[in-house]
């Protein structure tokens, strides 16, 4: 029983400390950063997102910072009203993750 609660334990620190590790960045440090050249535009990386799933709507969309890697966030309704969480590198447009929310 100590082991099962310990378990429980060491994973909810851990999912504590991901979510600790992601720092969601404001628009003035998206623009320097777009602007810099270390990131993709939204609007290119959106367009990907889009055309994975054919009219659908966005619903949000940030940019954030994990593990020193800069990632779009993309929520999207699906035309079958389904609410898809995308993550997308922002540096290479490479997605990460793809997952029904």
């Amino acid at each position: 029983m100590k082991v099962l609660s310990f378990s429980c334990l060491a994973l909810a620190l851990l999912a504590f400390c991901s979510a600790v590790m992601a720092r969601e960045l404001n628009q003035d440090e998206a623009l320097r950063l777009r602007q810099q050249g270390v990131i993709l535009p939204l609007e290119q990386l959106l367009q990907q997102a889009l055309d994975r799933y054919p009219g659908s709507k966005l619903l949000e969309a940030d940019l954030e910072e994990k593990h020193d890697v800069y990632l779009y966030e993309v929520e999207l309704l699906t035309t079958e009203g389904v609410v898809r969480e995308l993550d997308i590198e922002a540096v290479t447009g490479r997605l990460l993750k793809d997952k029904e929310d």
